[in-house]
């Protein structure tokens, strides 16, 4: 950990969590949408900054070539499946965007909001561990903050790719963790001086 914390939360939205559409019947992510919420509950008290993502394109026409079927049939701007997950959501707080390719930070307003807030560590949950939060990984990584991430906040489709995935960015990237005790290190942080998410 660093000194200057913010929460990441990649594509809880209802396309992953709610069990009308077909990636939302992910156990693994219900759990880790779950396990998210309490991490948020107490980073937000302590005036921890909170990005989110949902993933959403204004045609086929702008989209990458994507295999998903939910996200040719769903993921476009408007859409409901795009709305946030309400266990994670806090809309006078969070700072919440639209993500366009797997990263949080490709062509993203990210880094501008983790740079004004001189952030240096983030925490990063969501789904999926496979595929877009080891996107997010790999480029918070490359940007050079420290990266840490609860292995009880994240989830995917199969335990395997989850596994192999928090093993690989464990040895090269980030900090894999349990949840306790990211809530343990955010719990002994100071008192806020403001809000988290301030302009």
């Amino acid at each position: 950990f660093g000194e200057r914390p913010a929460v990441l939360v990649v594509d809880l939205h209802l396309a992953f969590t709610d069990p009308r559409y077909a990636l939302g019947r992910l156990p693994m992510v219900q759990v880790a949408c779950d396990n998210t919420a309490a991490l948020l509950r107490l980073a937000r008290t302590k005036g921890v900054p909170v990005a989110k993502c949902y993933t959403a394109y204004g045609s086929l026409r702008d989209m990458p070539r994507w295999k998903i079927a939910d996200v040719l049939d769903h993921f476009y701007y408007g859409d409901p499946s795009n709305a946030p997950d309400p266990r994670v959501h806090d809309a006078g707080y969070d700072f919440t965007f639209a993500k366009n390719a797997p990263s949080m930070f490709f062509h993203t307003p990210l880094i501008t909001f983790l740079a004004k807030q001189q952030v240096d560590t983030v925490i990063v949950t969501g789904c999926t561990t496979s595929g877009c939060v080891r996107a997010t990984v790999v480029d918070a990584f490359s940007y050079g903050f420290r990266v840490i991430v609860p292995r009880e906040c994240v989830g995917d489709a199969d335990p395997g790719p989850h596994e192999q995935n928090l093993a690989d960015v464990g040895r090269r990237y980030a900090d894999v963790v349990s949840q306790a005790e990211v809530q343990a290190w955010l719990a002994g942080l100071a008192p806020p001086g403001g809000a988290g998410a301030a302009p």
